[in-house]
């Protein structure tokens, strides 16, 4: 599963978002898991920003070798999952791509269906979206330009919905071992995700 996130300057939300999917990936093996990121209006050539960096290191990811890059259409058509961290910039999306518009969501309403009906696919989330329309906002404010620890409070916000939004989607067949013999995430109640205390690590996903 490739997952592209989008935000507006591709140097704070996305890229925590996205340093986050590959850790997680790379911690448990999943090589069919990965992900990239892009902004709607980027800062094209700019790193990470200093605290987003700080953020994704917390979450126990990797924050180098980045430059932040302009939406464009190939990115959309490439992605099996488009998340946007604000319901504008899902709309804007859509609007780039009309075609691709069953598979972009905002991250927290991708979780958020995942979590109430039980979807366990792409389409079973497209699907459910119109019966559970939300009244109200399901963005993640940009954090720049305010304190760290509301950096901090955005990497945790990202990290709460989509690790057990990518636990759900990528290894929905349940417990067991993948084919490197490592055990599975399996999700548990309250939307956490765990594997046997041999192999997991206490940073992915969580803000040290």
């Amino acid at each position: 599963m490739h997952v592209l996130f989008v935000c507006t300057g591709n140097v704070c939300r996305s890229v925590i978002a996205e340093r986050l999917t590959r850790a997680i990936a790379a911690e448990h093996g999943l090589d069919d898991l990965t992900a990239e990121s892009a902004g709607t209006r980027a800062l094209v050539g700019f790193g990470v920003e200093p605290l987003a960096a700080q953020t994704i290191t917390g979450l126990g990811g990797c924050a180098e070798n980045f430059k932040a890059r302009r939406l464009k259409p190939e990115l959309v058509e490439r992605a099996d999952l488009v998340l946007a961290m604000t319901e504008q910039i899902r709309d804007d999306i859509a609007g780039l791509v009309p075609d691709a518009a069953g598979k972009i969501f905002t991250l927290l309403e991708a979780y958020r269906i995942a979590k109430v009906s039980g979807a366990r696919t792409i389409a079973e989330i497209d699907r459910a979206r119109n019966d559970l329309t939300l009244v109200g906002r399901e963005n993640i404010a940009d954090p720049v330009g305010l304190s760290a620890e509301k950096y901090c409070e955005v990497g945790d916000r990202i990290a709460e919905a989509l690790v057990p939004l990518l636990v759900a989607l990528h290894i929905h067949e349940g417990q067991g071992s993948d084919d490197r013999g490592r055990p599975r995430l399996v999700v548990l109640p309250g939307g956490r995700s765990e594997t046997p205390t041999s192999t997991a690590s206490p940073r992915i996903g969580r803000h040290a």
